[in-house]
């Protein structure tokens, strides 16, 4: 609880790199808002569309239950999936396991995600994923976090090993995921490699854990909260690397622009946190059911504007990348106009 308050409190400020991505105007889409198609697949799953809830919190007793009760109501009604936050609390402790198991009781056949950290055993994992009957698993990536939590990990060898193990062993497909720092290109071959199904880039922007643990210390190691990688980025430097590997966007989305852009630099999926949790927090399970649909109806909206009928249509949109963005790109290696210069085959037949 003491983590949703300074989540609130900190918020997200538009750092995560989309405002330098602009789409190239279609005067002639030939598409309509009836006929556009929501579905994907990230890995081996399909969502009915590219949005889901991603892993906020859990562990906290009645007051974390009544939130994954009502984030699970609104995916259950919406049909989006939903993240738990870690579940690592409820494996040490057996009274925390309700706050959990809550979201499979009332969201009976939705696509739900279990979440542990990269300390985790195989045995752990396993048991998370029981807990609450996952799709798939969720293993976040938080060095800095760890960092700079006052009672936070030091030693972070072996992970890689670690997550190996776990793909191997525990019978759903594993999503790895960073917690707002963002994802590299190299990092995201490692974790290809090793056989992980999706890579969540989990960028710099959103919410910001630096700032969230920093707030609980006395000493504040201030230059944590400017550390990391913008989610657009993170985005376009694992699918420049990995073009045939699943990519989730994350880390400060706040609309479906934010997603339209997400998915048109290589996602397949787009994960929401801090912004859903505000609403619920200040205005209650009604109005986030309400949001939730609207931004799926906004993305439909944009994307009949881009003539992008599908999810793999929206990959192919043309679009420019300007600004920190474009920069640290081409500092990387990435050649950008490839985006600039693409179409969606379909519209000029």
């Amino acid at each position: 609880m003491e983590h949703i308050k300074h989540a609130l409190s900190t918020g997200q400020h538009r750092l995560n790199g989309f405002d330098d991505i602009t789409f190239v105007h279609q005067s002639l889409p030939n598409q309509s808002v009836e006929n556009i198609e929501l579905t994907t697949k990230v890995g081996e799953l399909t969502l009915s569309s590219p949005l889901f809830i991603n892993a906020m919190t859990g562990g906290g007793g009645e007051q974390t239950l009544r939130i994954n009760e009502a984030l699970s109501r609104a995916a259950a009604e919406t049909k989006i999936g939903l993240a738990v936050g870690s579940q690592m609390s409820a494996v040490k402790d057996k009274n925390e396991r309700p706050s959990y198991e809550i979201v499979r009781k009332v969201n009976k056949d939705g696509i739900l995600f279990a979440n542990l950290g990269s300390e985790a055993t195989v045995e752990q994992a396993k048991l998370a994923v029981n807990m609450i009957e996952a799709n798939a698993l969720q293993i976040h990536l938080n060095v800095v976090q760890e960092l700079v939590m006052p009672e936070g990990d030091r030693d972070f060898t072996g992970a890689l090993k670690r997550i190996e193990s776990i793909v191997q062993h525990v019978g759903v497909p594993v999503i790895v995921k960073e917690v707002g720092f963002g994802i590299n290109m190299d990092t995201a071959k490692l974790l290809h490699d090793i056989g992980v199904s999706s890579i969540d880039a989990g960028g710099f922007g959103g919410t910001n854990f630096s700032k969230i643990e920093n707030s609980r210390r006395h000493r504040m190691l201030s230059y944590f909260d400017h550390w990391g990688i913008p989610t657009a980025v993170s985005i376009t430097e694992m699918k420049a690397t990995l073009p045939h590997a699943t990519i989730i966007g994350s880390g400060g989305i706040q609309n479906a622009l934010d997603i339209a852009k997400s998915i048109s630099l290589g996602a397949s999926a787009v994960g929401m946190a801090g912004y859903l949790l505000k609403i619920l927090v200040e205005k209650g399970a009604g109005p986030l059911v309400d949001e939730i649909n609207l931004i799926l109806d906004d993305l439909k909206m944009i994307m009949t504007a881009l003539g992008a009928k599908t999810i793999t249509d929206l990959k192919q949109t043309p679009l420019v990348l300007s600004g920190s963005t474009h920069h640290w790109l081409t500092e990387r290696g990435i050649d950008t106009k490839q985006f600039s210069q693409r179409r969606i085959i379909s519209n000029y037949k």
